[in-house]
């Protein structure tokens, strides 16, 4: 049975961070079992049921949300642990909560992850046109900095994948994409590309691994971070409806955006209304909530195989 989450409790855990979605507290080493306090640094994260929508975290949860979430995304880092290491420690979350934690609630939402240190950048990969990408497209042909060919339209597949990073916002700012030449003057140029191969190496595995199953992988955007040894590892979430474009692959079709697995019924009720898209956001009707839980249901489902109902 799905469970409803808005905001993480856990008093005795010191709370870091509270984002658009995820909640992550630090497991100080006095809080852990004795055979997981030689693991490093480590943190709690809960993905909750909150909801976003251009930028702006809605008042209405989707019930089960996080717990969808949470299971695609240990989906997706298991599959791809070969080809890039993830945050994950395996650590039983149920062996880290708090006394008097409700265990049930946490169980299917939260994972136990190292502490790294997070690339400042959003890493996204594209393999076709839309959505940001595509207003960058036709006021300047370019899409982060990368010039494509000319005559191309909406959704349409692009020769090959992009790397097109953009700023890292605060809750309630808007991300800004920037050209790979900004990354590199933000972070480094090694590491720049390292986390612009690895996002390409990711993405082109899971767009292989959906259109296996009669989904287009759109774009996707990724979170990285560094361990002490300035080792790269993905990490927060990874190939979710909320940071990935997922396309029924037999509804597809160039020259409009094609419907998906993720939060479109939100941001299509959000765009009839007279809101000026800050904070705060409207409530949604009930079955606007429903028709997006099902979608995110939908998604793991195809995806990994999981039944929520």
């Amino acid at each position: 049975m799905a469970t409803t989450l808005l905001h993480a409790d856990l008093p005795g855990l010191p709370l870091r961070h509270r984002g658009k979605v995820r909640d992550v507290f630090d497991l100080p080493a006095d809080t852990l079992p004795a055979d997981a306090r030689d693991a490093g640094p480590l943190l709690l994260i809960v993905a909750t049921d909150r909801l976003s929508a251009f930028d702006v975290v809605l008042p209405d949860p989707i019930p089960g949300k996080g717990e969808m979430l949470c299971q695609i995304s240990n989906f997706w880092f298991e599959k791809t642990a070969h080809l890039l290491p993830n945050h994950l420690t395996g650590i039983e979350v149920a062996r880290v909560l708090p006394a008097g934690a409700d265990a049930a609630l946490y169980a299917q939402r939260t994972v136990v992850t190292r502490k790294l240190k997070p690339v400042p950048v959003e890493a996204i990969a594209r393999g076709y046109l839309i959505g940001s990408g595509w207003k960058d497209y036709q006021r300047t042909g370019r899409v982060s900095g990368i010039a494509l060919p000319n005559g191309l339209r909406q959704a349409e597949k692009l020769p090959e994948p992009i790397f097109t990073p953009s700023t890292k916002a605060a809750v309630g700012d808007h991300d800004e994409n920037i050209d790979f030449d900004t990354m590199v003057k933000t972070v480094g140029a090694e590491l720049a590309e390292q986390v612009r191969d690895a996002t390409l190496r990711l993405y082109r595995y899971a767009a292989d691994y959906a259109a296996a199953r009669g989904i287009l992988l759109a774009d996707t955007k990724f979170e990285f971070g560094t361990d002490a040894d300035g080792r790269l590892y993905v990490m927060d979430e990874m190939l979710t409806p909320d940071s990935s474009r997922y396309w029924p692959a037999d509804e597809y079709a160039v020259g409009a955006s094609p419907p998906s697995y993720d939060k479109q019924f939100v941001r299509d009720y959000l765009e009839t209304l007279d809101w000026n898209k800050t904070a705060p956001g409207p409530h949604l009707p009930a079955e606007v909530i429903e028709r997006t839980r099902a979608k995110y249901a939908e998604a793991l489902m195809r995806l990994a195989g999981i039944s929520v109902d």
